[in-house]
């Protein structure tokens, strides 16, 4: 829908306008014209083909012909008449939150700031203070909107917002009596990282959910708040967006807002070669609604089954529902096990007893204590001595834990050469055995290639760990040739890892793809250090889930016995 498109762009102008210091009349007008169109609950391009635009209450004949043009070429030319002489950099400082126009304009006048990087430098120097209504505490508020727009500009990881949004969806639902309340947009689809946390809700009482949802405990501030919409900043700065919808609408605005655009677009020229239209108010068939209660109902009307939010991103999906021939993804519930624990043998913060009991509390068969070892001397890597006497604790925890089992692995280091830090004599003593490149990130691809190949040819090695080295944000990926790396693993029969670490997600969807399509199984571990953090494992089904990998391609779906021999089989 071309409505918020249209409604940003009219609230861009009133602001270039209002900068400018031009007639109050024109600068309402933009303003009033853009609260119509985001409020709006019709598609405006439908409005449009039926030529009713200037049957919207507040639309005149000048703002109809501007929204013609902008759906029929994408811009508008009065746009561009009205922000001659004013930079992108000015404009784009237009979305500071709580500053405003007028504002701007008195800075850039008598400071003479074209840009977000001088106007911060103005704050924190105090050159500001003094300027006509500006004093200190109107200084600290455009420090703070600067600090919202920065957050609202980047994106999150999807290990710090999924945790956030997955409790404030149950508080809600406690809270309201409402079930059907869920998060939204890139979140939903469990993209590694995000823009924002936007919650969708329905129920017969609207106003009780925005209120619930502003006075949620998290909640530092509430940015806006209406009947049916609402936004609010929570504990660690995350800005988190409600809507609320009726009930008859709720499946079709949960399948549109969840996204992603390119499988929305595919789904829509699908609807339209059918004489069916699909909006987030529902599934239309000429001017009757057929649908749009349970999102369901969207992929129902178009021949298709229902498509897991994960696999939404127009990666073939589509066609496959068309053929019935989606996949049974892997599912939380099927994991048995978590493959990379660390203790405090080494750098973790549990007793291994403890981490046995807290994974038997989460409904798993087994759990594989993978300490580092000697080389990486900074997390007290264990030595050969040290590993033996850690097998024997194993033994005798094992002992006492009735149906449950600890495995005693490793996460040995892979060497600069393709060595193991391990002797071999030790480590067939082992039931799992990682290898896992922890030094010497800076050597290039082809030593880099071979140095892990080398690893995953020892027969005693049974999964390579966090394959690409990446760390989200901080670090990219070493130089590797990933295509050989997976030549390898499947010639060998060995795994590949989810490590699922919130800032690693490594492998990543796509490469779980192509993995399955080779026939290469994977392994999900944590690679907790502290108990708090084998919840993680929800991330690493996520990328699984996203790289279209069923039960069967996910070794942690295999009961004790199963494991034991696969590993035995390596």
């Amino acid at each position: 829908m071309k409505n918020k498109e249209l409604s940003d762009l009219f609230e861009r102008m009133a602001d270039i306008l209002e900068f400018k210091d031009e007639n109050p009349f024109k600068i309402n007008a933009y303003r009033k014209a853009s609260r119509i169109l985001g409020d709006l609950t019709q598609d405006i391009e439908e409005i449009a083909e039926r030529g009713d635009l200037k049957k919207i209450p507040g639309i005149g004949e000048g703002m109809a012909q501007k929204i013609e043009e902008y759906l029929k070429t994408g811009k508008v030319s009065k746009f561009e008449e009205v922000r001659k002489g004013v930079s992108d950099e000015l404009i784009s400082m237009m979305e500071i939150p709580g500053m405003g126009p007028k504002t701007l304009a008195l800075i850039h006048k008598e400071k003479g700031i074209q840009n977000l990087s001088q106007l911060e430098k103005a704050v924190e120097n105090g050159s500001l203070i003094g300027l006509p209504g500006m004093g200190e505490k109107k200084v600290e508020n455009i420090k703070r909107g600067i600090q919202l727009l920065k957050q609202s500009k980047g994106r999150m990881n999807l290990g710090m917002a999924f945790p956030v949004a997955k409790r404030i969806v149950e508080t809600l639902r406690e809270k309201t009596g409402s079930k059907k309340i869920e998060w939204a947009g890139s979140l939903r689809r469990m993209r590694e990282n995000i823009g924002d946390i936007d919650i969708l809700a329905t129920g017969p009482n609207h106003e009780k959910i925005v209120q619930a949802f502003t006075h949620l405990p998290e909640v530092k501030e509430v940015l806006a708040s209406g009947e049916t919409k609402a936004s609010v900043i929570v504990e660690g700065g995350l800005q988190i967006d409600l809507r609320v919808v009726e009930e008859d609408s709720y499946g079709a605005a949960l399948q549109y807002f969840t996204g992603s655009k390119a499988h929305n677009i595919h789904l829509r020229g699908i609807a339209k070669a059918k004489g069916i239209k699909i909006n987030e108010y529902g599934v239309f068939k000429g001017e009757k609604k057929i649908g749009g209660r349970e999102e369901k109902d969207v992929y129902k009307a178009l021949g298709m089954d229902w498509i897991d939010p994960e696999l939404r991103e127009d990666r073939g999906e589509i066609e496959a529902a068309q053929m019935r021939g989606l996949p049974k993804l892997v599912e939380e519930s099927d994991i048995k096990g978590d493959f990379h624990v660390h203790s405090n043998w080494s750098d973790g913060s549990s007793s291994i007893e403890e981490i046995a009991r807290a994974a038997q509390k989460r409904g798993y068969q087994y759990v594989v204590i993978c300490d580092h070892t000697k080389s990486l001397k900074i997390t007290h890597g264990l030595d050969e001595t040290r590993l033996m006497k850690q097998m024997e604790e194993i033994d005798r925890i094992n002992e006492k834990i009735r149906g449950f089992q600890v495995l005693k692995g490793t996460e040995v280091d892979i060497l600069s050469d393709g060595r193991l830090d391990l002797s071999d004599k030790v480590l067939e003593k082992l039931d799992v055995v990682i290898g896992a490149i922890h030094s010497g990130f800076k050597q290039n691809r082809e030593k880099m290639t071979k140095r892990i190949i080398r690893a995953i040819e020892n027969p005693l090695v049974h999964i390579i760990a966090h394959p690409s080295g990446r760390l989200l944000g901080a670090r990219d990926p070493y130089e590797v040739e990933m295509d050989e790396l997976m030549e390898a693993t499947k010639k060998y029969g060995k795994a590949l890892e989810i490590n699922a670490y919130f800032e690693r997600l490594d492998l990543d969807d796509i490469h779980c793809r192509k993995a399955k399509e080779m026939g290469i199984r994977v392994a999900i571990g944590t690679d907790s250090h502290h108990l708090d953090q084998m919840w993680m494992m929800s991330l690493g089904v996520a990328v699984a889930r996203r790289g279209w990998l069923q039960a069967p391609d996910v070794i942690n779906t295999l009961s004790l016995k199963e494991l034991l021999k696969w590993c035995h089989q390596r």
